[in-house]
């Protein structure tokens, strides 16, 4: 019965996926308003269809540019942060030859970097400084790979720099610079009981694993929860430096990771889909 359900959720993901690429290709291309929407409708059918349950502790910021700095995982995180908000991700450069999936990165113009040569680099940190002072929502996962999803790996700061773009002045004449906000993505519970160490591999995507493969088997494990916490915005004044930066959002995030993998899930928690009929109204729009 599990392999069935994953049968079908797959073909249902194949289907949904084929019909909406030209409809998010087309907003693309006459740069209507719901090329920034839609995005958020399609990955909460996702989340529903797979059966993720997100819960969000804080709030994203979305009244400005803002860089989220976050842990990576999987896959999933895509799915789960394009789930609370209106996104864009900073990827490597060799996903855009992704069969599928490198052609859903570019529809969610995602920002695509070449982390072995410095120019480039260089390049693609102007292009993120732009896309923030446009007053997009960009994530990057400073990490530069990721994990088995029980720890936080070293932050980079290379791509941070973008960063220190000045966004204005306060009314006392003080220098305004990109927020960065610190994210701490954990994946706690599978078929509602908490989710030990050894089953995290089974959603964690990391080292030489094969992705479709690794999907089916996600698919089959059943149903999970993720526990994503939005902390305090930051910014590069405040924190001393890029480094300094790259190194306080390291250990919020990680604080983070610990708490709800330990079961803690204080504050206010909310759980932002919409219900099913909605998102499938939404996704019926697009195949019409």
């Amino acid at each position: 019965m599990a392999q069935l359900r994953a049968a079908s959720l797959l073909f249902v993901f194949l289907l949904v996926t084929l019909v909406s690429i030209p409809w998010q290709a087309f907003a693309l291309r006459l740069n209507l308003k719901r090329r920034k929407t839609f995005p958020q409708r399609y990955h909460r059918f996702l989340c529903r269809l797979f059966g993720i349950r997100v819960i969000a502790i804080g709030a994203p910021l979305t009244d400005r540019g803002v860089l989220m700095v976050a842990n990576h995982t999987s896959y999933f995180d895509i799915l789960v942060l394009s789930t609370i908000c209106q996104v864009s991700f900073v990827a490597r450069a060799d996903v855009v030859n992704w069969p599928l999936f490198g052609t859903l990165a570019k529809l969610q113009e995602t920002v695509f970097v070449e982390r072995a040569k410095r120019t480039q680099t260089g390049e693609a940190r102007d292009h993120i400084r732009e896309r923030l002072l446009d007053g997009d929502a960009l994530v990057l996962f400073p990490e530069g790979t990721s994990n088995d999803g029980n720890c936080v790996l070293p932050f980079k700061s290379a791509l941070m720099g973008a960063v220190e773009a000045e966004i204005g002045r306060d009314e006392k004449g003080n220098i305004r610079y990109v927020p960065v906000q610190p994210v701490s993505v954990s994946y706690v519970g599978l078929h509602g009981l908490p989710m030990g160490r050894e089953n995290r591999p089974l959603f964690a995507w990391y080292g030489d694993m094969e992705l479709v493969p690794h999907l089916w088997e996600a698919l089959v494990a059943g149903p999970i929860d993720v526990v994503i916490e939005f902390h305090q915005p930051m910014t590069v004044d405040g924190a001393g430096g890029r480094k300094a930066l790259a190194a306080a959002a390291e250990a919020i995030v990680r604080h983070g990771q610990t708490r709800a993998l330990t079961g803690w899930t204080g504050g206010e928690i909310t759980t932002p889909q919409k219900p099913r009929e909605e998102n499938e109204g939404e996704l019926a729009e697009a195949a019409a």
